[in-house]
Formats: structure tokens, C-alpha cells, sequence
């Protein structure tokens, strides 16, 4: 027996009422734009080096200065979206952002993008000062338009280089506290400079088909998963030195010490891992409905490669845990006021 229509003051037919409801865009899908993930690291590593400065700071203004940087990275991240649209439409792990999949129109994405970035520096300027503005405002400039719109589809270089957006968050933090910035400050921002790479590259090995086919020269894509092995090792030896280095220049105490060292042993072991191994070598393990993290007995049962790429992705997760803990423990002897070792030869300011 044929359905009849429901009238709810329109009349609904048989194929309208099949028709699948088109969703509109929520207050999430704007917020996913600002990237909160990243938003919460920026913002962690920021925190961190507003108060390892150690400088006398009011909690309110304190607040406010981590509130511009955390609104600077969204706005960021929301004009990276906007610009990237017809690269993320493309990869698997980027295909169900906002703006690629039509949840918010492309010139919206940009307008929050710029009005946040407007918001965020001259709110920082008047209320802190324009010292931590300025980095700020060079921070989203440059990842937002020396990264994204250069960079990224330039060259295989464009994690090294444009690392440094995310890299200056704590210098910033460190500003806003104390109107300058030490050479202390800018150890923390080499500190995650240098473990830029090795992270990103560790997981482009694993997902380098997206990259290829999206047209996004990363390391794998354009030198080879061997060239991409080799220079993930040789990153990461150089990074582990300077992770300990803040242990002789006042800045890291015990606890950040035997956080670092046990920390960067275990860094360089994966490392290691994954140089001795063939990730990337293969295709992609993963199932086209699958995302990084969810490879496991399955696939090796199918006869995937899933061996060599987990070398690959265990150091991408751990690469994360690494910089958090190093951060964690520079914030907790600052919270607890414990004792920092080293001579301060660094703390001259700039």
C-alpha cells in the first residue's frame, strides 16, 4: 500500500520525504576551522613560556595575553582552511573539514580568519604590549601566507621552514610577560623547530599517498620514503641535544632534565626504528575509510604492510607525547618555583 504524504502546511512528496536533509553549518563546524587541536598546543607552549620567564605578571593580563595567542592560531588555522580547501578535499585525513566538505562557504572561512587575526594582535598590543603583538602578528602572516600560500606547494622543505609559525608561541608567551625577549626564549622555539620534522615527516611517510595525490611536495613525495628515513634521523639527532641544552642555560631543572634525557632516548630508539625500517616504502596500509590511528590486527591479517609503517606512526605519537612532557615539566618547576640548574648565560635579553 503506497504511503501517503504527511502535511505539516507543505505537502511532502514520496521523494522529499526520501531525500536525505541537507545539514547546515553549527557553531562546531566554525570553531573546527580555528583547528583546536593545534589551537591547544599553541596555547600550552605559550602558556609555558609566559610563566618559565618567571616574571611578575597580573592573572588577568596573564589571561588575556594567552586568549590573543589562542584566538591568533585559530585565526590561522581558519585561513589555512579557507585556502587549502582544494588540497584537503583531496586527502583522507583532511577531507571532512568544514570547508571541503561544504559545511561553511570558503569566503566565510577567511572572513573569521581575518577578523580574528585583526582582534587578536590589536588586543594584545593595547592590553599587553606590542612587542608580543608584533610576534604575533608575524606568526599568522607567516603561517598563513609564507607557509600556506608558498611554501606548502613550493617546496619539499615546507615543514622546515614553515615550522617556525608553530615554533614561536612560546616567545610570545615570554614577551607578554616581560616586554622582551631572552635567548632562553627562542631555545624553547628551537626546541620545536628542530622536532617539527621529524614529527611531520614520520607521519608523511605513512600517509604520502594523500600527499602525492594531492599534489603537496612532502619529502616522501618529492626525495624518496629512504631520503625521508634518513633525514627523520638526522633531525632528530640534532633535536635531542638541544631539548637538553635548557638544562645548562637556567631555564629546565631536574625534573625537566630526566624528562628530556629518559624522553630523547626513547626519541632517537624510534627513530632509529624507523630509519632501519622500510616505511613508506609500500602503499598506504590504510583502508579508504580508515584514519592514522586505526591500523591494526586487521589489515596484518589481510597481508598489509602494516609492520614498517607502525615504526613510522609510533614515532609521530610519541614524537607528541615527547614535546608535551618536555613543556609540562618547564611549566610545573615554574608553578612550583623548583630551582633551574645552569649558569643563565642566556637569559640576556634581546
Amino acid at each position: 500500500m503506497a504511503r501517503s504524504p504527511v502535511l505539516t502546511g507543505h505537502v511532502l512528496t514520496p521523494e522529499a520525504e526520501a531525500a536525505p536533509a541537507v545539514r547546515h553549518a553549527r557553531w562546531q563546524d566554525y570553531f573546527q576551522l580555528m583547528k583546536p587541536r593545534v589551537m591547544s598546543l599553541v596555547v600550552f607552549t605559550a602558556l609555558t613560556g609566559l610563566l618559565a620567564a618567571r616574571a611578575p605578571i597580573h592573572p588577568l593580563l596573564g589571561a588575556v595575553a594567552v586568549f590573543c595567542i589562542a584566538v591568533g592560531a585559530g585565526a590561522s588555522g581558519a585561513l589555512n582552511m579557507w585556502y587549502d580547501a582544494d588540497i584537503d578535499a583531496k586527502m583522507r585525513r583532511t577531507r571532512g573539514r568544514p570547508v571541503p566538505a561544504g559545511l561553511v562557504k570558503g569566503e566565510e572561512a577567511a572572513t573569521l580568519g581575518v577578523v580574528l587575526s585583526l582582534l587578536s594582535v590589536l588586543l594584545m598590543g593595547m592590553a599587553i604590549n606590542w612587542l608580543a603583538a608584533g610576534l604575533l602578528a608575524f606568526t599568522i602572516v607567516f603561517y598563513a601566507v609564507v607557509y600556506t600560500m608558498w611554501l606548502k606547494r613550493w617546496t619539499a622543505q615546507n615543514i622546515v621552514i614553515g615550522g617556525l609559525a608553530g615554533a614561536l608561541p612560546p616567545a610570545i608567551g615570554w614577551a607578554a610577560a616581560t616586554g622582551h625577549a631572552p635567548l632562553n626564549a627562542w631555545l624553547m622555539v628551537l626546541v620545536i623547530f628542530l622536532w617539527t620534522p621529524p614529527h611531520f615527516w614520520a607521519l608523511s611517510l605513512y600517509i604520502s599517498t594523500d600527499y602525492a595525490k594531492a599534489g603537496v611536495p612532502m619529502l616522501p613525495v618529492v626525495k624518496g620514503a629512504k631520503e625521508t628515513r634518513r633525514q627523520i634521523l638526522l633531525y632528530s639527532l640534532v633535536l635531542i641535544p638541544v631539548c637538553i641544552a635548557p638544562v645548562f642555560t637556567g631555564l629546565g631543572g631536574w625534573l625537566y632534565l630526566a624528562v628530556s634525557g629518559l624522553g630523547g632516548l626513547v626519541f632517537l630508539t624510534l627513530a632509529w626504528r624507523v630509519f632501519a625500517s622500510t616505511a613508506g616504502d609500500a602503499a598506504d596500509p590504510r583502508p579508504a575509510d580508515r584514519d592514522l590511528y586505526e591500523v591494526g590486527e586487521t589489515e596484518a591479517k589481510r597481508g598489509k604492510p602494516v609492520g614498517d609503517a607502525r615504526h613510522a606512526r609510533n614515532l609521530f605519537a610519541f614524537s607528541i607525547l615527547y614535546l608535551f612532557a618536555l613543556f609540562a615539566a618547564l611549566l610545573a618547576e615554574a608553578v612550583l618555583g623548583l630551582p633551574v640548574l645552569g649558569l643563565k648565560v642566556l637569559e640576556l635579553p634581546l
